[in-house]
Order: structure tokens, then C-alpha cells, then sequence
């Protein structure tokens, strides 16, 4: 270059110092939309209860992210405004009028979107609750600064809701949304399996039903209140700790039995009606928190299910309610029952008490049960009854056989999802 050139250059030096700044700032305002949009509120709460003051001024700003916004934005087209410009006077000097400008257009977009919006985009993604904290002190006196601008952007963003106001459907988060959320921060390793798990849980928790854990009526035992006391015993020395107590028949229930009250009265001559307490009836529909504080006012650990008629549908435990936030509670006189069993390849032996849903889930079928929520309710609606050991049918690409049941129930079915297989009838086989 020779002494001209050199002189030349050097007489636009500012210019280009001027440029690297507006280049600079650009990142910045970058960074920051990035840093606030991107940050974990939940994380920058933790660091405000740490005492972090730098955490408290910018969750403040987050809070009005209108202003913020529009800060950035504002900030951002001026100095990108800016340093087009210079870098047009710039390459016009260099260059001359006919070529400067186009050559200025491809720099200035070129190292504008490298180093203006991508990189400082990106390595803002990387830690924004950090960035967030560096850049509050300096925004929020820009915010100070725009004050004027941002209130006329303000007036007009209310004429726009007003007049483009926000969906019906826009109601906040819901419970999917939550959901994902918990499913994402799982997948990404920053709760584990048992924590995702117990905030499903308590999520779903207020949508289950009685009917959706109670213990059947031909599942359920109890006691006669004139049983002999040693056929009582017998019943509690099964791991039992309450019994419900009928009178002549299963549908005429009056009463709980508590084992340690037994135990207490049992040598004496106390009647068993005196023993026992007065039992809580419910119907399948009620919500389970609802039964769950009904259970807490009464200090009481079951209730019996009625139907419409006042027969007895099952009965639900406390330990049932606690399981559907905890998972399965086992104790020394629990058996262990898997509800399914793979005994060859695409072969399950199937608990009939399971439930329909992850049957569905397990064979790919992508169905939606309405009227049955058990393997074994819905093979018999399958059938229209109770069938055999033996019968069989063919339901899509599965193949289901009764391989056991009680006098009025079924308790087990074997499901092969065969490799090829036509959409079929119910059919029986003998």
C-alpha cells in the first residue's frame, strides 16, 4: 500500500473504530433478548433467595418485558442503522461512488449477522441467567433512556390488543403444558425419573376418580358381625389391618373393623358392632381429593363405594389415594403381581386387573377406551360376557387367550401380537 493509501486509511480510522462499536453494541443487544427470553426464572428466584442482587434487577426487568423489548429493538436498528451508514461513507471513500455501496450492503450484512446476531446469540443461549445478570445494570438505564419511545410503543401495542386481542384459547399454561415441561427437564437430565414422575402425579392427581383405584367387590374381603372371633383372627393374620363388616349380606355394610381395636376386645365379650367404627360411603365419581380430605376430617383410612342403588361396588384405602402420588406401596403381606409377563417374543401373560390404557401403550395401539378401564372388563365386553378358559379372539394384530378366570371374573388373558394380521370380527374358539 502505498503512502496515499495508507494516508487515506488512516483518515478514516475513526470511521471504523466508530463501526467496531455499533458492531459491538449490536452483539450486546443480541445477547441480551436472548439472555432474558431464554433464562430459568425458577433459577433466578433461587439466586434472589441466595441474596444475589444482580438476580433481583433482572428478574425486575423481566418482569415489564414490553419495555425491554423494545429497548433492545430500538437500541439494536440504531446502531445497525449507524454502522451501515458510516460503512457506506466508508467503502465510498475507499472505492469510489459506483462500487462503495454494494460492497458496503455485503460487508456490513456479512459481519453484522456473524458477529451482530449470531455468535452472541448463541453463546448468550449457552448461560443466560449469567448474561442476564451482566447486562441488567446497563439496560436499565437504557430503558430510563427510551422512556419516551417506549410509552408511545406501549400505546400502540394497546391499540393492537385492543383491537387484535389475545385467543380465547390463550388462558395461561395448563396442565400439558406442565407436563412437557417436567418431560423435557427429565429428558434433559436436570430432575430424575422419580421426581418427573411424583410432579405427574401430583399433577393428575385432582383429575383421577374413585372408580379408577377402588378394590372390587369380588376382590374384597370381609367379615359377617356375628363371625366367630377365631374366623376374624384368621382374616387379620392375612396382613389385613381393617375389615369391612357387613350384615347378612355384602351390600349391607355397617361397619369397619380396626385390627388393633379387635385385638384390644376380642378375649372379652364386646360385641364386634362395638368395636368397630361407622363406615364412610362415597360414590365412584368423586374426585379422590376430594375423598382424600373427606378420610383426613373423619380419621379414617376407608371408604365403601356404592351405586345408584346402594349396592357395593368395592372399597378404597388411604394407601390406595397415596399411591397415586408415590407409586406402589409394598409391605411383608403384599404378593407381588406384574401385570404383564412377556413369555415369548411379542407374547405377554396378562393380569386381567391391569389397566387398558397401558396395555394399549405396550402393543402400539393407539385406541382410546371409553366404557372400560381393566385387560379383563374389556375382553368381557369383548365377548358380551364371561368366557371360558380356552375361548379366543382376534382384536387387529393382537390375538387374545383366557387362560384363567374365577367363578365370576376373569384373572389372566395371553396377548401375542402376531407379525401379519387382518382386521377381524371377535371370534371363539372352543
Amino acid at each position: 500500500m502505498d503512502g496515499d493509501g495508507l494516508s487515506q486509511l488512516g483518515d478514516n480510522i475513526p470511521i471504523i473504530i466508530f463501526m467496531a462499536v455499533c458492531v459491538l453494541l449490536s452483539a450486546y443487544f443480541s445477547a441480551t433478548e436472548t439472555a432474558f427470553f431464554s433464562m430459568n426464572k425458577i433459577r433466578m428466584k433461587a439466586l434472589v433467595n441466595e441474596g444475589n442482587k444482580r438476580a433481583e434487577k433482572a428478574l425486575d426487568i423481566a418482569e415489564d418485558l414490553d419495555s425491554l423489548l423494545s429497548t433492545v429493538l430500538i437500541g439494536n436498528n440504531l446502531v445497525n442503522m449507524a454502522c451501515s451508514s458510516m460503512a457506506t461513507v466508508l467503502f465510498i471513500r475507499l472505492l469510489g461512488q459506483d462500487i462503495g455501496p454494494t460492497i458496503a450492503t455485503i460487508v456490513i450484512t456479512a459481519v453484522v449477522l456473524l458477529f451482530g446476531e449470531i455468535t452472541p446469540k448463541s453463546v448468550s443461549k449457552n448461560a443466560p441467567e449469567s448474561f442476564a445478570m451482566f447486562s441488567a445494570k446497563f439496560i436499565s438505564v437504557l430503558i430510563v433512556i427510551f422512556a419516551p419511545i417506549n410509552w408511545l410503543v406501549s400505546k400502540w401495542q394497546n391499540f393492537v390488543y385492543k383491537n387484535f386481542g389475545k385467543s380465547e384459547d390463550d388462558k395461561g399454561v395448563t396442565e400439558e403444558e406442565i407436563i412437557t415441561m417436567v418431560e423435557e427437564a427429565h429428558s434433559e437430565g436436570e430432575i430424575d425419573s422419580n421426581e418427573s414422575e411424583l410432579i405427574r402425579n401430583a399433577i393428575e392427581f385432582y383429575d383421577i376418580e374413585v372408580e379408577d383405584i377402588y378394590t372390587s367387590r369380588v376382590d374384597l374381603v370381609a367379615i359377617e358381625e356375628d363371625d366367630p372371633r377365631d374366623e376374624i383372627s384368621a382374616q387379620f393374620e392375612k396382613g389385613f389391618s381393617r375389615l369391612p363388616v357387613y350384615r347378612d349380606t355384602i351390600d349391607n355394610i355397617v361397619g369397619v373393623l380396626n385390627q388393633k381395636d379387635f385385638e384390644k376386645y376380642k378375649s372379652t365379650d364386646k360385641p364386634i358392632t362395638e368395636m368397630m367404627s361407622s363406615p364412610i360411603f362415597v360414590v365412584p365419581s368423586l374426585k379422590i381429593s376430594e375423598l382424600l380430605k373427606l378420610l383426613q376430617s373423619r380419621k379414617s383410612h376407608m371408604a365403601i363405594i356404592l351405586d345408584e342403588f346402594g349396592g357395593t361396588v368395592g372399597i378404597v384405602t388411604l394407601e390406595d389415594i397415596i399411591e397415586e402420588l408415590v407409586g406402589e406401596i409394598w409391605d411383608e403381606h403384599d404378593i407381588v403381581v406384574e401385570p404383564f409377563v412377556q413369555v415369548g417374543e411379542e407374547k405377554y401373560k396378562v393380569n386381567c386387573g391391569a389397566d387398558l390404557d397401558d396395555m394399549f401403550k405396550l402393543f402400539g395401539i393407539d385406541e382410546e377406551p371409553e366404557d372400560v378401564t381393566t385387560v379383563g372388563g374389556w375382553v368381557v365386553e369383548q365377548f358380551g360376557r364371561i368366557p371360558r378358559v380356552g375361548e379366543a379372539f382376534d382384536y387387529g394384530v393382537l390375538h387374545i387367550y383366557v387362560s384363567k378366570r374365577a367363578p365370576r371374573r376373569l384373572t389372566e388373558v395371553i396377548i401375542t401380537k402376531r407379525p401379519e394380521a387382518e382386521q377381524t370380527k371377535v371370534t371363539e374358539e372352543e
